[in-house]
């Protein structure tokens, strides 16, 4: 059987709990090796496996494979590798179904080749992804507890600082700068209309400084006007 391998790795901390792409491979050969498969190819994608991101590169790559009939098999070395989405799986699992290729998981042990394998691994995406909707909501929860008690959420919005209690309160400060700007940007002809840099360069010259210290950029200007607005 021609197999193909998939892998994947996001983040720092996944690669230090074993998940990095050649520990990932490794265990895809070991596992060929195992079964007596013909490793054609080990298919790499570097990017997020978030809901709906079935369009990164190498996903594309291996159902092109699939459909050309280049494989029979698919191993990966953690479902979650793959996707993280129910919706996601499902249309894998049909690309799969319908080209009569299997998709082996290592570390889970699922071929879907056999009828247990189906149900298992698809009892095992509903749960994740419910276990996902859960935290979701528990942080929304707290987030909206917060908001309630006028406690501060995110970062700092420019013009402001936390009094110590989690609540914002005005910084004289920025807000003097913030005023400078909006007035650079609605009242001033000469900045009028213009770009974001005429406004940077001039609070630069004037010597005045952004909240870390450094000096004023375009994006950081048209950010403070847009959150501010």
């Amino acid at each position: 059987m021609r197999a193909a391998g998939y892998i994947r790795v996001s983040t720092d901390k996944q690669a230090s709990q074993g998940l990095s792409l050649e520990a990932q491979e490794a265990k895809i050969i070991a596992m060929c090796t195992v079964r007596g498969d013909a490793l054609v190819d080990v298919v790499i994608d570097e990017e997020s496996a978030k809901p709906g991101s079935l369009k990164r590169p190498g996903v594309q790559k291996l159902i092109g494979m699939i459909e050309g009939g280049k494989i029979q098999t698919v191993i990966i070395c953690k479902l979650d590798r793959l996707t993280r989405s129910v919706r996601d799986l499902s249309d894998l699992l049909e690309v799969f179904e319908k080209h009569n290729v299997a998709l082996v998981s290592v570390e889970e042990y699922l071929d879907t080749k056999s009828a247990s394998g189906r149900l298992i691994i698809n009892i095992m995406t509903v749960v994740s992804q419910w276990e996902r909707e859960v935290i979701g909501e528990r942080t929304q929860a707290v987030m909206d507890f917060k908001k309630s008690r006028g406690e501060r959420l995110g970062n700092i919005p420019y013009g402001f600082r936390d009094d110590g209690t989690g609540k914002l309160v005005e910084d004289d400060d920025e807000q003097e700068v913030l005023k400078a700007i909006r007035v650079l940007r609605a009242n001033d002809p000469s900045f009028t209309g213009r770009s974001m840099s005429c406004i940077a360069d001039h609070l630069n010259d004037i010597g005045l400084k952004t909240r870390r210290g450094g000096k004023w950029r375009r994006e950081y200007v048209s950010r403070i006007l847009r959150k501010s607005a």
